[in-house]
């Protein structure tokens, strides 16, 4: 499967190996079962009879799974953190679900495990910026979460009704864009520590052009997604697979929301 998503970048790698291996069920006293050979549909091989093969409906209830996870984490770390250590949890957080996420993304293997801590550490950084924002910009949380869910649906029906397509220039373009817009995040996060400010996150009319070019991007990314997902599950990827895929709708969500709340916080202004 070519990739597209960086997210799910290594899942056509990893079906491959796992289609090709292709074990028989285990023996009646548990020997280890001979190799076999599937035949293939539609010019895609199969994936093995033992091994259950992902479907669009595992997606959904992972995802729903890794909403919930990070939702309970979320209020929970709202209520229990100290005021006094809500900007310490807030980069704590960052941080680790910055290194879990690019583990998770570059991993040959898909693990739910990590998927579910990754899960976990967004829920704190989720709680921790939505409380900041929040006392400062009362309804904004709400108005920020409703947009974006608003948004991931509505790009859920533009791609069902195949008025976005996922094609080869799109895909290429997306990367690069992503790809850049994740380089100039850091190197203004960077700079931000040592006190330079270029203007992108300060509310300028420069800051606020960034935010609008970032929510447009990772808007665009769940299409990239959604088309991961359906070529996984028409080329047989393993079940297990759908927790990464559900991975990569909840990055593209969080980050969606974030860039919404940063924005109305823009056009808000001090309390």
């Amino acid at each position: 499967m070519k990739t597209s998503n960086p997210v799910l970048a290594r899942l056509g790698q990893a079906a491959e190996r796992e289609r090709s291996a292709g074990y028989a069920p285990a023996g009646p006293y548990g020997q280890p079962g001979i190799p076999q050979q599937y035949p293939s549909q539609a010019g895609y091989p199969a994936a093995p009879p033992t091994v259950a093969p992902m479907t669009v409906d595992d997606v959904v209830v992972k995802t729903v799974a890794l909403l919930g996870i990070l939702g309970i984490t979320a209020a929970a770390a709202w209520v229990l953190v100290p005021d006094a250590l809500v900007g310490t949890a807030w980069i704590g957080a960052a941080v680790v679900g910055l290194v879990l996420g690019l583990i998770i993304s570059f991993s040959r293997m898909a693990n739910p495990a990590l998927v579910i801590a990754y899960a976990v550490v967004e829920g704190v950084f989720v709680g921790m910026v939505s409380k900041a924002f929040e006392t400062a910009y009362d309804g904004i949380v709400l108005q920020a979460a409703a947009a974006s869910f608003g948004i991931f649906f509505l790009m859920a029906m533009l791609y069902r009704a195949k008025v976005i397509r996922a094609t080869p220039a799109f895909v290429k373009g997306m990367i690069a864009v992503m790809v850049g817009l994740f380089a100039v995040m850091m190197i203004n996060l960077v700079l931000a520590l040592f006190g330079v400010n270029t203007g992108l996150r300060d509310g300028s009319p420069l800051a606020i052009g960034f935010s609008l070019v970032c929510i447009v991007v990772a808007s665009l990314s769940f299409v990239l997604s959604f088309k991961e997902i359906e070529d996984g599950v028409r080329m047989g990827l393993p079940q297990r697979y759908s927790w990464t895929a559900a991975f990569g709708i909840l990055v593209s969500l969080v980050w969606l929301y974030i860039e919404i709340l940063r924005l109305l916080s823009y056009f808000q202004g001090d309390d």
